[in-house]
């Protein structure tokens, strides 16, 4: 990305007109005069903002820290102590992403109002209706503030407010200018409050409502067959002795009639916007609610490959996880040494003390979703309806903990008050008639950061496991692991529930009974997990840990995972004993889909079928020929991909008119993407039927082919004649990084990429998100570890900084850039060092 220069300064200031778009909708800016003022406004901003010395002071150092900015602004730690190296790490990662330290822990405390307003009042009360906020301050409460952790949590406070407070006016990040704020004290409850924001991100997705809605909707056992079995495709993250996909494609269920009691228990809970059951905007159609739903669905990848199947004899690691795709970055690059007891680089998140992702030079690792569900629910029976004071457990009544939640704009005003309770599972909120109380695994960890701590003096990939499970709780992650002796294993480490009576979380559970909660949790023993496989690779993708024939015991259902990936990646692993470097590369933009070899074929069939018996349509003959001619790869050019996305939309639509209540004119709810595997191959199943079409009974064919039409008509009205006008993907498909605030200035242009659904780089972009590879890492363990790596934005969150977007572009062309490791500050060039900057007492 080019500097910004005054022109270009004075033309984004113009351009902001007289509102801005923030975090979930507008808000109001400062005048433009202070914006443009000489002396403190956006002009200071576009100043170089890395110089090629400097020297800065951290009062609480023990002794002195080298720090050098290789060619690719990445600062290269060099420390006595690993304190000083937290220290040293936390006024860094400040340097380059002050506003965005604040962001995150905000909104994992629930005080962005405070920042930006009531626009920011839903995402807050969600926060706190939780129990985030109370969760992070009972963590610290407790902590020994002479441990470990705490020292680490204060060392990395020091560092940020040692930048902090060396800030004049004029140098503060433009989005603090633009909200009229400035930098709050950085404290060690902050860091807690951001690992609590990441396990909502990633351990939140309740489907009980889903499931009662299902029931109401087509009754138990075809609403079970959907939400409360496993994949109908079997290829998981422990590898079966098979070696290969387990597809028990069994017909399903035809749906029956409405369940009443799941009726009246849905009507009872009222609105989906419900704070504990629904995550989403309730005020968007029910369609796009699906639709958002589906886009959130945050997708990782990460694979290994032994020594036997490496054309060097080496071990190989890549990981790349798919998040938010944000600018900044949610990842900062970082390298860490304390000689003789610590080299550690990856990625931060900033706000945590440590390096996330990354490696050492012994091993590397990476990290997936689990996917497991780690959430239940119970409808509790209160003393009082309305101002509930206790509640019955075990014939008893129980005092319930109360919690006064105010909400504050950014002049401290107070805009809103909740009452928050807890019962002795957790928070316990009022949905429509009545209250539930929830247990959740990200309400009860703490000691992560000690996980990583001890996994970064590690020497060896099973040590690194054993260091985090010691730990790790929550949220639940699929963690893989190479290191230079050859060894490659990976496991699903956190907290995975065990229901009484071997339960499944799938439904609501009453709560006047201890009998119904949960009554341990897996031991580590029993976490899906495997080391040196026999196979010689290892793959996750958020598909599910271990296939439930091998164990039974419940970690989630078929809506809690994806299988396509993991298929895709697998496949291509199987494929190949002679691996290198830059196919693994390669992997992380492969245009191939499982899914697309798998339906794509099924569209055509059912339209050659219906043309075969003597249907005309023009259009369905058109979209024979597109879809026909599609090779189901998801390069940016081709011209295939956009008619079978469309295609697979309309079925969607078509097909489960079963769930769709009186009244609505699209579906409450929709099954997973995989069970589109076991209709295709039942060709008269009832679900075929749209029971809206009442004189014609439909099949597979005919419905399918009713959505290609559909799907062709409409394509052709939005973007023409596909004979004059190719329907390029990569248009409708594009990768844009958006500012945290989503201002369009600061936002990355949309760019084409290759990928799709069902790829291994299913970036999404939409009016609500935007999802992909948030780093890319591919890892050769030699005896000196080679590492390339890259992420789609840049080191600095200033966006007049040259840093900003530098490596976008080689983000969306799926290359990597050569990670530098020196052992000390003198291996590092002259020539590859961008700055120095010396930390003193």
């Amino acid at each position: 990305m080019a500097r910004i220069t005054p022109l270009a300064v004075l033309s984004l200031a113009a351009g902001l007109g007289a509102t801005w778009l923030g975090a979930r909708g507008v808000g109001e800016v400062p005048p433009l005069g202070a914006l443009l003022s000489p002396s403190v406004g956006l002009w200071i901003n576009a100043a170089d903002d890395l110089p090629e010395t400097a020297t800065a002071k951290i009062a609480a150092l023990g002794d002195n820290v080298d720090i050098r900015y290789d060619a690719r602004s990445v600062p290269h730690i060099f420390a006595k102590t690993d304190l000083d190296a937290v220290r040293a790490l936390g006024y860094v990662v400040a340097r380059d992403r002050l506003f965005q330290l604040e962001l995150q822990s905000r909104a994992g405390e629930g005080t962005l109002t405070e920042l930006v307003n009531d626009v920011a009042l839903p995402a807050d009360q969600e926060t706190r209706r939780l129990g985030m906020p109370r969760a992070a301050e009972l963590r610290l409460r407790d902590m020994d503030t002479t441990g470990t952790l705490y020292k680490l949590l204060r060392a990395y406070a020091d560092g940020i407010n040692a930048y902090r407070t060396s800030l004049s006016t004029a140098q503060l990040p433009m989005e603090y200018k633009l909200l009229q704020k400035t930098p709050r004290e950085w404290l060690p409850i902050h860091s807690m409050h951001l690992l609590n924001r990441m396990g909502y991100t990633l351990a939140h997705s309740p489907l009980e409502l889903d499931l009662l809605t299902a029931r109401a909707l087509v009754g138990d056992s075809a609403a079970r067959a959907f939400w409360d079995t496993s994949s109908p495709v079997q290829e998981p993250i422990q590898p079966a002795p098979h070696s290969a996909p387990r597809e028990p494609l069994a017909s399903l269920p035809a749906p029956g009639a409405p369940d009443s009691a799941a009726g009246r228990m849905v009507a009872s809970l009222g609105s989906r916007a419900g704070p504990l059951l629904w995550s989403r905007d309730a005020s968007l159609p029910s369609s796009d609610r699906a639709a958002m739903q589906q886009e959130r669905a945050f997708a990782s990848n990460n694979w290994a490959v032994s020594p036997s199947r490496s054309a060097s004899g080496k071990a190989l690691l890549a990981g790349d996880p798919h998040l938010e795709l944000t600018l900044p970055s949610i990842w900062f690059e970082v390298h860490l040494v304390v000689p003789g007891v610590m080299d550690v680089g990856g990625v931060t998140i900033p706000g945590l003390p440590g390096v996330t992702i990354g490696y050492t030079r012994a091993f590397a690792w990476s990290f997936t979703n689990t996917g497991a569900d780690v959430m239940d629910f119970w409808r509790e029976t209160v003393n009082d309806a309305a101002h509930p004071t206790r509640y019955e457990l075990d014939g008893a009544q129980q005092p319930l903990e109360s919690r006064v939640e105010q909400y504050r704009d950014k002049s401290g005003r107070l805009i809103a008050t909740d009452t928050v309770y807890f019962t002795h599972r957790g928070p316990m909120n009022k949905q429509g008639r009545e209250w539930l109380s929830m247990r959740w695994t990200v309400l009860e960890a703490g000691n992560e950061l000690l996980g990583f701590y001890s996994g970064m003096h590690a020497t060896t990939a099973e040590a690194f496991l054993d260091s985090l499970a010691a730990y790790y709780r929550a949220p639940a992650q699929n963690m893989i692991v190479a290191d230079t002796a050859g060894t490659i294993a990976i496991r699903s480490t956190g907290l995975h529930p065990i229901r009484a009576r071997r339960g499944r979380g799938t439904e609501i559970l009453e709560g006047n009974t201890r009998a119904n909660d949960w009554i341990g949790f897996r031991s580590v023993a029993q976490y899906p997990q495997s080391v040196r496989p026999a196979q010689g690779y290892l793959a996750s993708a958020n598909q599910e840990p271990i296939d439930p024939q091998l164990d039974s015991l419940y970690l989630g259902t078929d809506p809690h995972y994806e299988i396509w990936r993991a298929l895709q990646i697998n496949r291509l692993l199987r494929a190949d004993s002679s691996m290198t470097p830059d196919k693994m590369r390669q992997f992380h933009t492969n245009p191939g889909s499982v899914r697309a070899d798998r339906l794509a074929p099924a569209f055509v069939a059912a339209a050659t079928a219906r043309v075969a018996k003597g249907d005309t349509s023009r259009a369905l003959a058109s979209a024979l020929t597109v879809l026909g001619a599609w090779d189901r790869r998801y390069t940016r050019d081709n011209t295939g991909a956009r008619l079978f996305e469309n295609a697979v939309g309309q079925l969607s639509g078509l097909l489960w008119d079963e769930f769709i209540p009186k009244g609505k004119e699209a579906p409450e709810v929709r099954p997973s993407e995989s069970r589109l595997l076991q209709l295709v191959a039942d060709s008269t199943s009832r679900w075929w039927d749209d029971r809206r079409t009442a004189a014609v009974v439909e099949d597979r064919d005919a419905l399918m082919s009713r959505a290609l039409v559909a799907a062709y008509e409409a394509t052709a009205k939005q973007f023409g004649d596909p004979a004059s006008t190719p329907w390029t993907w990569g248009t409708v498909s594009p990768a844009q990084p958006r500012h945290v605030l989503r201002l369009p200035g600061f936002s990355a242009p949309p760019t084409p990429i290759d990928g799709g659904r069902g790829t291994l780089n299913p970036s999404v972009g939409s009016q609500y998100a935007n999802f992909g590879a948030s780093w890319r890492m591919v890892v050769e363990l030699d005896a000196q570890p080679r590492i390339r790596a890259v992420y789609p934005g840049g080191q600095s969150g200033n966006p007049a900084s040259p840093r900003y977007l530098d490596r976008f572009a080689m983000w969306t062309n799926g290359q990597l850039d050569s990670v530098r490791t020196p052992r000390t500050a003198a291996d590092l060039s002259a020539r590859d060092t961008r700055a120095t900057l010396t930390l003193t007492r």
